[in-house]
């Protein structure tokens, strides 16, 4: 493999040239943004398995992972490190929706929250709650993606008119999201203290009791999701032109907005089916992402990674807060998230927003 920075390129971009008809173009400060986020989520998850109402030495964790058993296996394996890599790829899968979802918007304030994809995913959960359509606990989350999917589905056929504006496509979502939240409180008024509770806590947004059971489903939807997230990197660069430089470069633009918006919508509902509708992680990670590495367009990578430490760190922070009392992460986040929407509204054009198209 060989290395060059040709003349024509930016600042900070090489070609890596892995064969002789094989070139890839590397962003260093990218590269190394990813290298440092890796690090930094290593040591939040290792954190997170080490500390609680209980502290265990890392090395009594590693040793306990690494055997399977021991004295504190309940804890470790059965409650902290299911829960620890769940949070990490619901993250990942959040921070990746959210960089898809704004890059097709060109919008900061957009994310899949805003085009009804966890309002969807709640009416669902209430619906097949009020019905008892759904008995087994396991199968919530898949009426949860059913329901996001769904939701998503009619914002885009309401929007569509002749093409998608972005504009159109995010008031459509709003509506949509007002609409079904409305069905949600309605449940809530008239329903009993049991079931009301439960849809509540669901609400919030929990790791809480969860594990390798929801982990495994998500896994496998991120690894189907890998080959479309490599074409969504090179789709990105194209949309980051205004409209009719892209489609004189032969770039077809609405459906790869339709491509990149699928994409998007699918990893965020799959996320909302396994920890509940966790706000701002896929509104915060892009746009945190992108002041760290520099970079003209949203990265893929650096949002996934952003996604994984924001929600791994705001869990074990919910976890050790306010002992014992547990905190649901989704309200931390919402917590930290409302004041960084103030600052997107607030600040400059230039500066906390981007161009619409």
């Amino acid at each position: 493999m060989t290395t060059s920075t040709p003349g024509s390129l930016p600042r900070g971009v090489a070609v890596l040239r892995p064969g002789p008809r094989l070139s890839l173009l590397l962003h260093r400060r990218s590269a190394l943004v990813a290298v440092a986020l890796l690090v930094v989520l290593a040591l939040a998850m290792g954190t997170s398995a080490c500390v609680g109402q209980t502290y265990i030495p890392p090395g009594e964790v590693w040793e306990t992972i690494r055997s399977g058993s021991g004295p504190h296996d309940l804890v470790v394996n059965e409650l902290r490190v299911p829960r620890i890599v769940l949070g990490a790829l619901v993250g990942a899968a959040l921070g990746l929706a959210g960089a898809l979802v704004q890059s097709v918007t060109r919008n900061p304030l957009a994310s899949p929250d805003v085009i009804g994809v966890g309002h969807g995913a709640a009416a669902a959960t209430v619906l097949a709650l009020a019905t008892g359509t759904v008995a087994s606990p396991g199968a919530m989350p898949a009426v949860s993606v059913a329901g996001g999917l769904a939701a998503a589905a009619l914002v885009y056929v309401l929007a569509w008119r002749r093409g998608m504006q972005a504009s159109r496509f995010v008031l459509t979502g709003v509506g949509i999201g007002v609409a079904l939240s409305a069905v949600v409180q309605l449940y809530l008024t008239d329903s009993e203290l049991e079931a009301a509770e439960q849809v509540k806590l669901w609400l919030t947004g929990s790791l809480n009791g969860r594990g390798w059971e929801q982990a495994g489903p998500l896994t496998a939807v991120l690894l189907l999701c890998l080959p479309g997230l490599i074409w969504a990197s090179r789709a990105l660069r194209p949309l980051g032109l205004d409209t009719d430089t892209a489609a004189a470069l032969g770039v077809r633009i609405q459906r790869t907005q339709l491509g990149l918006t699928v994409l998007g919508v699918v990893l965020a509902a799959v996320a909302t089916g396994a920890a509940g509708p966790i706000g701002f992680i896929a509104l915060t990670a892009p746009q945190l992402a992108k002041r760290l590495t520099r970079t003209p367009q949203l990265p893929l990578l650096g949002s996934a990674l952003t996604g994984a430490v924001v929600l791994v760190a705001a869990d074990l922070t919910a976890r050790t807060l306010m002992p014992p009392l547990e905190i649901p992460v989704g309200a931390l986040t919402a917590l930290v998230g409302g004041p960084y929407l103030l600052w997107l509204l607030a600040a400059p054009r230039g500066q906390g927003r981007s161009p619409a198209p």
